[in-house]
């Protein structure tokens, strides 16, 4: 008797693809807030949206509620998560341990890989600057995450990427929230060359506390901001 095929839609290839898919879809509808805190949502209407089956959509949302955007309502559906100004700051803690021990490792790499990683920083920086005079706050808040994921992706240590993302992701509304109200935006730019320059030249200690400065005055800006704007979540 010859063996039961799985038909084209259980596919395992294609079955991951459509969670990868969904999962894609969905964390950017959250990130940018298309489905804003507090926002429940059925797993039927998420298949709808995106043209998808709800299996992957469920599994999309497993993925998700483990990375804490999102959490399962049996029966209900989906409720996008809210961050309070105090999960903020237990954020960007763990942000400014991470990157600043990232700039250290970076500045300890071999010359030729500090080196093309000290270039990387500076482009995105570039780009920055460039989207800062054009007053295109998009733009420069993606050359400035390429600028914070090119820190830790390339720094050598795996897990610091693997971190890092899951409190990205929940803080990103609040980044977008805040953007245009910050007045020291542009301090980034001079902030930003001096970890490439200290991760150029291998020097690990002033790495390190570019690093630290460089996040801990941006927390020291965007906090104050969340609680004299009245916003109780995120």
């Amino acid at each position: 008797m010859p063996a039961a095929r799985l038909k084209p839609a259980e596919l395992p290839d294609q079955r991951s693809s459509l969670v990868e898919e969904a999962y894609g879809l969905l964390k950017s509808a959250i990130r940018e807030s298309e489905f804003p805190p507090g926002f429940q949502v059925s797993g039927q209407e998420l298949a709808l949206r995106f043209g998808v089956s709800r299996t992957p959509i469920h599994e999309a949302c497993l993925r998700l509620q483990e990375e804490g955007l999102v959490r399962i309502l049996p029966k209900k559906g989906i409720l996008i998560c809210a961050l309070a100004p105090e999960d903020m700051r237990e954020i960007f803690d763990v942000i400014i341990a991470i990157e600043g021990d990232a700039a250290a490792l970076a500045a300890r790499l071999p010359d030729k890989e500090r080196r093309a990683m000290a270039d990387a920083l500076d482009a995105c920086t570039a780009h920055m600057a460039e989207a800062l005079v054009s007053g295109d706050f998009s733009a420069r808040g993606h050359a400035d995450a390429e600028f914070h994921r090119v820190l830790v992706e390339q720094c050598g240590n795996s897990r610091f990427a693997r971190i890092i993302q899951t409190v990205n992701d929940q803080s990103h509304r609040a980044r977008v929230i805040t953007v245009k109200m910050r007045s020291n935006l542009g301090l980034s730019v001079p902030e930003h060359q001096s970890i490439a320059d200290a991760i150029r030249a291998g020097d690990a200690d002033a790495a390190h506390e570019a690093a630290r400065a460089h996040r801990t005055r941006a927390r020291d800006e965007i906090l104050p901001l969340i609680g004299s704007y009245g916003l109780k979540h995120l």
